[in-house]
């Protein structure tokens, strides 16, 4: 029997990768460098704890042995890496659209 989430809990773990932690980190730098206006740290306080949490919730989708469950947390944990990168890369856009 082929486990019909298999494909979801790979995809969910690339997503948190790249559009989580990736897009976090380069914010992370680009404020601590100065590149960017200093309110956008700001932003960071709402966008990191969402691509924590989505991190959580793709460990823990991809350990539940209940496809069922297991497909709720793995939509959960993208869903979350959504609104951090609205939040962290929206945000930086319009700050910096605002701001020149």
């Amino acid at each position: 029997m082929n486990n019909a989430t298999r494909a979801l809990r790979w995809y969910a773990g690339v997503c948190v990768l790249f559009f989580g932690i990736v897009p976090a980190v380069l914010v992370s730098l680009l404020v601590a460098r100065g590149n960017t206006p200093g309110s956008v740290g700001l932003l960071l306080i709402g966008g990191i704890p969402l691509v924590v949490a989505a991190l959580v919730a793709v460990v823990r989708g991809i350990v539940e042995p209940d496809p069922e469950l297991a497909s709720r947390r793995l939509h959960l944990s993208m869903a979350l890496v959504a609104g951090a990168d609205v939040l962290l890369l929206g945000g930086n856009a319009l700050i910096r659209m605002g701001s020149s």
